[in-house]
């Protein structure tokens, strides 16, 4: 437990992280694109040497199948629902859509961290790297239009907190459940992650990272990518 805890708060502390940095200075689009693009290539990595080649090598195809279908539909209708609220929502409600797709691709990311762990297969580093990395550029967008829309320093801080900690104990969630989980649903949940994380990838974080860095944003992936595929095989 008191692992579960420890890594948790390290892979969601990087929000906390950003949001500090939004608020401390601005930042250029080329270096938030260039630190998104590299943390998409981890988290690509992270999807295709931790997750899916977990999942199937401890339940199988069948319900890994599954949960990326079920992943990808739920991050899919979460992310239109807050799109949605973002359009209607005026000054201090800029940012907020991005806050809350933090809590929806994080709390999956963890909840397998937290399984990891209680698996005794130990701290995936490509995927706590994958993690911290995504989490940077996120949080320091969102916090930035917040801002900038006229919310205060310690309104920003007191909502990237809240939702640190709710991905945090989605770690301590992940641990809990795999001690009880038969190895099908432990599948299951790696590919709910993996699903959610690719339809995220594709309609946010790539996208966003190309606009912001652009003819940097290939090479930057690609890194990102090469260093999550060697932690990876390296753990």
């Amino acid at each position: 437990m008191l692992e579960s805890l420890l890594w948790g708060g390290v892979a969601a502390a990087s929000l906390l992280v950003g949001a500090a940095l939004a608020v401390l200075r601005r930042w250029s689009d080329v270096v938030l694109g260039s630190v998104l693009a590299f943390g998409a290539g981890a988290l690509i990595a992270s999807i295709a040497f931790e997750l899916a080649e977990e999942g199937l090598s401890v339940g199988g195809a069948i319900p890994v199948a599954i949960g990326l279908a079920l992943g990808a539909v739920a991050f899919f209708g979460a992310d239109r629902l807050v799109r949605r609220i973002g359009a209607r929502g005026r000054g201090g409600a800029a940012g907020l859509p991005l806050a809350v797709g933090s809590l929806l691709d994080g709390v999956p990311e963890q909840a397998v961290l937290g399984i990891g762990i209680a698996a005794g297969d130990g701290v995936s580093a490509a995927l706590v790297v994958a993690i911290v990395v995504s989490n940077l550029p996120e949080a320091i967008g969102s916090s930035a239009d917040m801002l900038r829309a006229g919310s205060s320093r310690a309104h920003v801080l007191l909502l990237w907190s809240a939702v640190a900690v709710a991905c945090m104990a989605a770690t301590l969630g992940g641990t809990l459940a795999a001690d009880a989980a038969s190895p099908e649903v432990k599948a299951g949940i790696d590919g709910f992650a993996a699903g959610a994380l690719l339809v995220m990838l594709i309609d946010a974080m790539v996208p966003e990272a190309r606009e912001k860095a652009k003819d940097w944003a290939g090479l930057a992936t690609v890194l990102g990518f090469a260093i999550g595929a060697g932690l990876s095989l390296l753990g």
